[in-house]
C-alpha cells in the first residue's frame, strides 16, 4: 500500500489513540469524528480563523463540519467517503492547532 492509500485508509483505534495523542486539545465524537472547540477574542477572530482553515482545508481537499458562534469556532473531522478517521483528519487538525497558536493564541 502507497503512502496515499495510507492516509485515506481509515484508522483504526489503536492507530486514533496515537494521533488524538498529537493533537491533545480534539476529542472524539463518536467513532467516526474528532472535534475541538476554539475560542476568541471576539467574533471578526473567529471569522478570520474560519477563513484561514478553509484556505487549508481547499488545498487538502478535506473540508471540516465548522460552527461559528460570536467568539467560539468548533470544528468537526472525519473523511466521510472512507466512513471514518484517516490520517487526513489528524494532519488537518494539527493545521488548525498551527492556525490558531501563530495568529490567535493569547
Amino acid at each position: 500500500m502507497d503512502n496515499r492509500a495510507k492516509r485515506k485508509a481509515p484508522l483504526d483505534e489503536r492507530q486514533v489513540g496515537l494521533f488524538l495523542g498529537e493533537v491533545p486539545s480534539w476529542s472524539r465524537r463518536g467513532a467516526k469524528a474528532i472535534r475541538r472547540l476554539y475560542e476568541f477574542r471576539g467574533f471578526l477572530d473567529s471569522i478570520d480563523f474560519v477563513n484561514r482553515v478553509s484556505v487549508r482545508a481547499e488545498k487538502a481537499n478535506h473540508h471540516p463540519d465548522i460552527d461559528v458562534r460570536w467568539n467560539k469556532v468548533t470544528l468537526t473531522l472525519t473523511t466521510h467517503d472512507r466512513g471514518g478517521l484517516t490520517q487526513k483528519d489528524f494532519s488537518l487538525a494539527r493545521q488548525c492547532d498551527e492556525i490558531f497558536a501563530k495568529f490567535f493564541a493569547p
